[in-house]
């Protein structure tokens, strides 16, 4: 290992430019002649709009357009696709009904656009904005899922009775009847899985730029996947070639999997900038951002568990309803489906699986990947399952866990619902965080505070998840309708210095020093000589972004392929510079050298003469040392392992202490340290967020609750202890880096652990169930709840 390579906590390059102000968000960029773009948007959840009268707007100073739904269908823009396609168990399509970009007819979701007014200013716009008047007959809603499932309900979309976008199944029902027929004991929960909304630092955005001279769009966009967006761009919505699109996503405050979608937003800006003849901004307020940003999860299960008399699992059988929203966002029919039930089987040994899912339209803004995308809102209901079964049984959960975790000595393992996971040591990981808690000192502690008054719990989760979503072969066969490799170039300049072109982009998970981190490993050269560009379409060959803890696995990965070309490519050069056979000639540490002799070229120097070839091969290798390449990964990559928290709880007020969290996890080789251990921390966050405080809650007619920081509350600082991060290493048998992703492992391990702690800290008290988030007024009626019934 280098003091810069694979294993080092280098510090981060990018930070230097964002501790100094010097970073460039969307909102940053003021083109010449710009204007702004403020959008009129539906306080109904449903409803038919009669008319919409824009005169008085239209007469407001400064304004130069306002348009509307109309205006969308005149120009034969193309409505917002769906990139996912899933058949119900009877073999038909999902219902996929129109996403215009602005409202035609019917307004389905509070926020649903149905006018853009474009100004000189962002606050003429505004202005005009509540000057256009719209009618609307209102319509009853279906806005929660158990509402919109209920009989009778209205429905979000005709062509869907019973509100049913999807109904799905997988694993093998006959297996799994079998198995329950078998069981000495059923234990069955049902659980809801909490709607949470996404909160980036920075606010979606977007800018768009149509030049006449050229007839060519420059999108300025805050997006996770800049390509994507040009190519649904190209083909769907705006419907130009690709070679006249340019989609830039420069610094990027965050995203959490809701910039990963191609959002209406980003197509009008285009389409008004050619009407208007300027470019047009457009900038999310976070009021807006609360009612129009794909949300995330928002699943209600029932599951049961069999087991035999010793406690090993025989089967597992869940029925969920998955909430899509109004509308259908990009990837959305692909998380309760192949990215939740396929994760079921969690780091256990089940012999039999079958799942039933439900996709569930209602008059609420769209539900899509969030941070994890399935896999928490599986975890979390096995995790909350195997706890409840401990308890029915008698049994200590950490045993009972043990007992039936998959051995290292069984991979490869084929689950029940269709993955096959590579490599593990899920034993070895609850050890490591066993032993990080203090796991045989609680009995103490929770009686030192009983002493003072306060209930004390211990929690935890042992889980799996699935990363760097591949290969495209098989995604394609589940319905993606993209392929999910990666894309790379590496470029060597002539005094050695490397740029290099990643299809990944980031926003804010440290990839420009990781990758360097990649080269500096493999190239030998000093990372200051590193740049990483990532996030331009028009600079990079192609790319699918970032999400799902892919951009390592992924994307480094490509990478490593352009990189051995490059190394490969430079042993010519040296070859004829040492006047030597290719074959005799080594790379290691920075150097070309004649295997057992003291004849060495440094890098550096076979890259000046790859670009100044006065002495070179010049019949059998071209100048220059520039490579590509393409990875499409063979399978998922596999992170696991065991999260275990500690919660004090005061009686009197309901109030949860996050006191300790201790976590191991295996995200395969570590390529920085401090950058995985970071991540890993923003992971347990927003997990402790979601178990504690976090719920985007819509009433009965569609109105958003909490749709400010006032009524939705955020995890601060305070909120959280010091986190003990653990790591055991088992590397990925089929990436070339060894690496699985870490990107998510906090959110996924972290909320069932809370909530079992939350329990084990209330089962003195006779508290026996707690939904998320666990507020201290939940958690304190459910005490006195549990006092009057005894």
């Amino acid at each position: 290992m280098t003091t810069t390579g694979i294993g080092a906590s280098v510090r981060r390059k990018e930070d230097r430019r964002f501790l100094l102000g010097k970073g460039q968000y969307t909102d940053d960029l003021v083109l010449a002649d710009q204007t702004y773009a403020m959008f009129v948007r539906s306080p109904h959840a449903a409803a038919v709009i009669t008319a919409i009268d824009t005169a008085a707007a239209l007469a407001a100073p400064d304004v130069l357009a306002v348009l509307t739904g109309a205006d969308v269908a005149a120009d034969g823009l193309g409505g917002i696709p769906c990139g996912w396609l899933v058949k119900s168990k009877d073999g038909s399509n999902m219902v996929e009904p129109p996403h215009p970009a602005l409202a035609q007819g019917k307004v389905r979701h509070v926020g649903d656009p149905v006018a853009m007014v474009i100004a000189t200013s962002k606050a003429a716009a505004k202005a005009a904005a509540g000057l256009v008047d719209v009618d609307y007959d209102v319509l009853p809603a279906a806005a929660r899922l158990d509402d919109a499932v209920a009989d009778g309900a209205p429905r979000v979309w005709d062509e869907a009775p019973g509100n049913v976008c999807f109904d799905w199944h997988i694993g093998d029902p006959a297996l799994t009847d079998a198995a329950f027929a078998q069981a000495a004991r059923v234990i069955e929960i049902d659980v809801t899985n909490n709607r949470v909304a996404p909160n980036a630092m920075e606010p979606r955005a977007a800018n768009g730029h149509y030049e006449t001279a050229t007839d060519h769009y420059t999108l300025y966009t805050t997006s996770q996947n800049p390509h994507l967006t040009r190519l649904l761009l190209g083909a769907f919505t705006l419907k130009v070639s690709e070679h006249k699109l340019r989609v830039v996503a420069p610094d990027v405050g965050g995203g959490f999997g809701s910039k990963i979608f191609h959002y209406a937003e980003e197509l009008l800006v285009l389409w008004a900038s050619r009407r208007v003849g300027r470019p047009v901004k457009w900038t999310s307020d976070r009021s807006e951002a609360f009612l129009t940003d794909a949300h995330g999860r928002d699943h209600h299960s029932v599951a049961k568990l069999a087991v035999d008399a010793s406690g090993k699992f025989l089967g597992l059988r869940v029925h969920t309803y998955a909430n899509m929203g109004a509308y259908l966002s990009t990837f959305a029919p692909a998380v309760p489906t192949y990215l939740y039930a396929t994760l079921l089987s969690g780091p256990y040994d089940f012999p039999a699986i079958y799942a039933e899912v439900k996709a569930i339209f209602t008059n609420t803004v769209a539900v899509d990947a969030y941070r994890g995308a399935g896999r928490p809102e599986a975890s979390y209901l096995l995790e909350r399952l195997v706890d409840k079964a401990a308890r029915e049984l008698g049994r200590d959960p950490v045993e009972l866990r043990r007992q039936n975790l998959i051995q290292p000595d069984q991979f490869p393992y084929q689950t029940q619902v269709a993955l096959q996971y590579d490599i593990g040591d899920y034993q070895a990981t609850l050890d490591l965080a066993l032993a990080a808690i203090d796991h045989a000192g609680f009995p103490a502690r929770r009686a030192e505070a009983a002493a003072r008054g306060k209930l004390r719990g211990l929690g935890i989760s042992t889980y799996i998840e699935a990363c760097g979503i591949a290969p495209s072969a098989l995604v394609g066969a589940l319905g993606a309708r993209a392929g999910l490799y990666e894309a790379a170039n590496v470029r060597v300049h002539p005094t050695g210095g490397v740029t290099v072109f990643t299809g990944t982009h980031s926003h804010g998970q440290g990839h420009e020093t990781t990758f360097a981190q990649l080269i500096c490993e493999r190239l030998g050269v000093s990372i200051d000589n590193v740049e990483v560009v990532h996030g331009d379409t028009d600079r990079i060959p192609f790319g699918m972004g970032t999400y799902g803890s892919r951009s390592l696995a992924v994307g480094g990965s490509a990478i490593v392929k352009a990189l051995d070309k490059i190394v490969d490519k430079g042993k010519k050069i040296a070859a004829h510079l040492l006047e030597a056979n290719v074959a005799d000639v080594e790379f290691k540490d920075g150097q070309y050298r004649v295997v057992g002799t003291d004849r060495v070229k440094a890098f550096g120097e076979v890259a000046f003469a790859a670009y100044v070839p006065h002495n070179y091969p010049i019949e059998t290798v071209e100048p220059g040392l520039e490579e590509s390449a393409f990875y499409d990964p063979k399978n998922f990559t596999f992170p696991g392992g065991t999260h275990l928290v500690e919660v004090e709880i005061d009686p009197e007020t309901g109030v949860v202490e996050v006191v300790d969290v201790a976590i191991a996890d295996d995200v395969g080789v570590i390529v920085n340290p401090m950058i995985v251990d970071g991540q890993a921390h923003g992971g347990l966050a927003q997990g402790i967020g979601q178990a504690l405080l976090e719920e985007a809650v819509y009433d009965a007619e569609g109105q958003l609750l909490t749709g400010s920081y006032m009524s939705y509350c955020m995890p601060r600082a305070a909120d959280l202890p010091n986190f003990k991060v653990g790591n055991h290493v088992t590397a990925c048998t089929h990436n070339p880096l060894g690496v699985k992703g870490v990107g998510e492992v906090g959110a996924i391990g972290c909320p069932p652990a809370v909530i079992n702690a939350v329990l084990d800290a209330l089962a003195p008290v006779g508290v026996t169930d707690m939904s998320m988030p666990a507020t201290p007024e939940k958690v304190w009626r459910a005490i006195q709840a549990a006092k009057k019934g005894a």
